[in-house]
């Protein structure tokens, strides 16, 4: 397979979603950058000592190895409808792109991937992508750009992301036009929502129970819920945002960094979502959830998953990919 003899860098890797996606395929990882050193030491522990380059912003150019493909989520907080929305005037995170740019244009890798919100696409009006989409075709790259959502590719998330494919226009197949993966059936949710352990359990027995009664009758809320009637489905997932709750059936909504009042029914209890629980519905496989969930505390584990790529994705994309360039 052309995977097995093509390497990629892993920058802004997160816990490494989108390396895990990548190696499905056989694809080689030769670095990765992530600033975040919680994330980092989650990615350690998972993936061994790979060369580690911290902090993107402060690569010395000169020390990066070859690599074939480039894969990025970058961070998305300032594009992101529940962030800011300061896009590239962001000096600590909007301008995060252009330090990308300056690695794809000295290492003259021939792909790349790259992941963010979906806010990004309509930010400023347009104008943010389109600035984005422009400097990358300035530094010689066919780029290719879909909305995927991940529960259409095999994890029962919604999760809505923005992909964006390059390919170098000197090596970019005549007359093919790169096509995203088609969408495949949603997965039973209880393969994913299966945590078994008691202490997530939500009842009187929990410390925000109280919080959260209080919560079902706040002036959003009053008289809306019958939480006997929804304890008697199972996997009817809960999603306690700041002010109303919005109830879903067999499928989670996005996870989010800063999204931990999740709960789900099940056997008549409420359940909380655990952090690795939240990893299989990135697409990690239960080997990887249970080795992170050793190493972190639940709370930074889900907050990991709420920044991640998902695995599934990526991995269909990396396949489009390797077809594509045959």
């Amino acid at each position: 397979m052309m995977g097995e003899r093509m390497s990629f860098i892993d920058l802004c890797a997160g816990i490494g979603g989108g390396r895990l996606g990548l190696e499905a395929h056989g694809l080689n990882c030769v670095g990765y950058s992530e600033i975040d050193k919680d994330a980092a030491h989650t990615y350690k522990s998972l993936y061994g000592d790979e060369k580690a380059y911290g902090d993107l912003t402060k690569i010395n150019l000169e020390t990066l190895p070859k690599f074939d493909v480039l894969i990025s989520g970058f961070p998305c907080q300032t594009f992101s409808i529940v962030g800011k929305r300061h896009g590239l005037e962001d000096e600590d995170q909007g301008q995060i792109i252009y330090y990308i740019a300056k690695i794809l244009e000295k290492a003259e890798n021939n792909y790349f991937i790259l992941e963010n919100v979906k806010g990004l696409v309509n930010h400023d009006g347009g104008r943010t992508f389109k600035i984005v989409l422009e400097l990358l075709n300035e530094l010689g790259y066919k780029v290719y750009h879909s909305i995927l959502n991940s529960i259409d590719y095999g994890v029962p998330q919604m999760r809505e992301r923005i992909y964006l494919v390059g390919i170098k226009n000197d090596i970019h197949p005549k007359n093919k036009v790169f096509e995203f993966p088609e969408k495949i059936g949603r997965p039973a949710v209880e393969d994913f929502l299966c945590d078994a352990r008691n202490e997530f359990i939500f009842d009187e027995n929990h410390v925000t129970y109280q919080t959260f009664k209080k919560y079902l009758n706040n002036k959003y809320n009053y008289g809306k819920f019958d939480m006997d009637e929804i304890l008697k489905d199972d996997y009817n997932v809960l999603d306690t945002r700041q002010s109303d709750l919005r109830i879903y059936n067999k499928k989670v909504p996005t996870l989010r960094k800063g999204r931990q009042g999740i709960l789900y029914t099940k056997n008549g209890f409420l359940r909380k979502l655990s952090g690795y629980e939240a990893l299989l519905l990135q697409g990690f496989s239960k080997d990887y959830a249970h080795r992170a969930a050793t190493v972190q505390t639940n709370s930074k584990l889900l907050a990991q998953a709420g920044n991640a790529m998902t695995v599934n994705v990526i991995e269909a994309i990396s396949e489009k990919l390797l077809t594509f360039i045959g």
